[in-house]
Parts: structure tokens; sequence; C-alpha cells
């Protein structure tokens, strides 16, 4: 077997092993699917989560899950799952998803939803999961 043909088996050999490291790393070093539903699937009323940006500081946002009861146009309230009722701030530029709902002004009592916004503000997004709840 020639120089050549030996470096280029050892490239090879050593390209799918660094793959196969990484696919497999891939899989065992991810948080389970299931840990991340359990937390964040169906069966979540709300929730608080801290980001760490580069330079140190923290951003807070909140997810709430619940039926509207409420609508006005700067304000929808929910009432969660355990029966906490939490009104959140809406701005005109709150973008809505799922659904035929179209924009903010179309949100109205029953709908189910998830809301996300950073602590404090005004929903970024509200994501329409049915009617009723």
């Amino acid at each position: 077997m020639s120089m050549n043909r030996r470096r280029f088996m050892a490239i090879v050999v050593a390209l799918v092993a660094v793959n196969s490291f990484f696919w497999l790393a891939q899989s065992g070093f991810a948080i389970p699917r299931g840990l991340i539903n359990q937390f964040f699937g169906q069966n979540m009323i709300r929730a608080e989560v801290l980001v760490l940006n580069p330079d140190g500081s923290t951003q807070d946002y909140r997810i709430d899950r619940g039926v509207i009861v409420a609508v006005t146009p700067a304000l929808i309230t929910i009432r969660e799952a355990d029966g906490t009722v939490q009104p959140i701030p809406i701005a005109t530029t709150s973008q809505v998803q799922g659904g035929r709902i179209g924009g903010v002004s179309r949100l109205r009592r029953n709908l189910r939803v998830v809301v996300y916004r950073q602590a404090n503000g005004p929903a970024t997004t509200v994501q329409v999961e049915g009617v009723g709840g």
C-alpha cells in the first residue's frame, strides 16, 4: 500500500470517527425531548425563563397559557388552568399566530392561547391553540 493511500485511509477513518462522535453526542448531550415536553408541553400553565446574555445581564421572559376571559385594546385577561386570572398588556405590534385569527384586534373571549412576553412588558406573541378550555 502506498504512503498516499495510507494517508488517505487514515484521514477517512478519522473523519468517520469525528462524524460518529458528533452524531452520537448530539443526542447524548441534548436535553431529552420528554423533559422539554414535561415542562413546556400541553400541561404547562405558566413559566418564567431567565436568559443570560453575553454581557452578563439577564432577560426575564414570561409564558402564560390559558383561555381569554376579557379583551380591551391594550390588555387581554386569561384564566389559567389552575384558576389564576392573569391580565397581560398587549400592543398593536404583538404578533398573533395560529388559527384564522389575524391581528390583535381579532382576539376574543374563549380563545385558548399561549402568551409570550418579557416580564412586565406587553405580549410579543400570542399563539392561538383553539377555542374554549
